[in-house]
């Protein structure tokens, strides 16, 4: 289930184990929390707590003695279990695996994992762990949902924003779910309630955004040139390597690329998608953004990138920041109407 599905669950009643795995590490906690808050309440009044540092050293036989041991101070136990790394390796798998096909009735388990990948989903022990209790995935807010996630907890005290500030409080808040957690509560002590103007939350709150160069290239397919800028300067403010900058821009030239001449070719767009590996948001994103581009704005792209990798070594003369960004445009802006005889070659 998704994070924000689990209050409603636990009114339903208390399952007898709770995985949760997933990016965004507030919803984790909170998931956490919400279960030892049910849990407390139904009687598991002693909690214990393993941290698997390293699968090869941990004693796996812990977790086993553990649900076999008895409760010297009360009949029911929390038993949290966390694994940051989320490779229990084989022996630890096949402790997981007993452990889940033998639940103990009087202990509530909760396993804390980063991410898995598709491997560990499909793992015989992470199959035993979601057969014998819940699976709780926190998935990370991505932009476009933001404005959302930011209205419902804003609404739990009752405030709201105006649109306009609404726009620049996801501009500063990006990628930094936390944090965003941490200014809202802020409006709540600073604001009584009602709809907040962006005067209110310029005041308030702090540009806490944080930017990673994989969310990079989906900002540049979407078009959105303002917020492409943005990003850029919160990765340069940062420290980010305009290496890795520089990388994931390319990688989204040359996808763009491919992709446009398939199309131009009459490749269907979900074969293309399928072809190139491209994912989640970008599948929905870069149909469009190949209409925009023409053969030679992408050629010029192609060039621009080899300029900037040649201003990283030390060869020729500009601001490396600056040529990122005029790359980041050559594929957001919209080019003049192509020419019906026009093709990607």
């Amino acid at each position: 289930m998704r994070a924000d599905e689990l209050p409603k669950s636990l009114q339903r009643g208390l399952a007898p184990l709770y995985v949760i795995h997933g990016d965004e590490a507030l919803l984790a906690l909170e998931s956490a929390q919400l279960i030892r808050d049910a849990a407390r309440k139904a009687g598991y009044t002693e909690r214990e707590v393993l941290t698997v540092d390293n699968a090869a050293h941990f004693q796996w036989s812990q977790l086993i003695s553990s649900g076999a041991s008895m409760s010297l101070f009360a009949e029911l136990r929390l038993l949290e279990l966390r694994i940051p790394n989320g490779k229990p390796g084989i022996e630890g798998g096949k402790a997981l695996e007993a452990f889940a096909n033998n639940t103990p009735s009087d202990i509530l388990t909760i396993i804390t994992l980063p991410k898995l990948d598709k491997t560990a989903l499909n793992s015989k022990w992470m199959q035993a762990l979601a057969k014998a209790g819940e699976v709780i995935e926190a998935k990370l807010i991505e932009r476009t949902a933001l404005p959302q996630w930011i209205n419902q907890r804003l609404a739990q005290q009752g405030q709201s924003l105006a649109s306009d500030a609404m726009e620049w409080l996801v501009d500063r808040v990006e990628g930094n779910l936390l944090a965003a957690h941490q200014e809202i509560q802020k409006l709540a002590l600073l604001h009584p309630k009602g709809e907040l103007t962006l005067v209110d939350l310029e005041a308030a709150v702090a540009n806490v955004a944080r930017y990673d160069v994989f969310s990079l290239g989906e900002a540049v397919l979407s078009g959105d040139a303002a917020r492409v800028c943005h990003m850029l300067a919160g990765l340069r403010a940062e420290g980010e390597s305009p290496v890795l900058v520089l990388w994931a821009l390319a990688e989204e030239t040359r996808t763009l690329y491919k992709f446009a001449l398939g199309r131009s070719r009459g490749v269907a767009a979900a074969q293309l998608t399928k072809d190139l590996r491209i994912w989640g948001n970008k599948q929905r994103l870069i149909e469009r953004a190949a209409e925009r581009v023409n053969a030679k704005r992408l050629k010029t792209a192609i060039t621009q990138a080899r300029r900037i990798d040649g201003l990283i070594k030390g060869i020729g003369d500009g601001d490396v920041w600056n040529e990122l960004s005029d790359l980041s445009l050559l594929l957001i802006n919209p080019t003049p109407e192509r020419s019906r005889t026009e093709h990607i070659r």
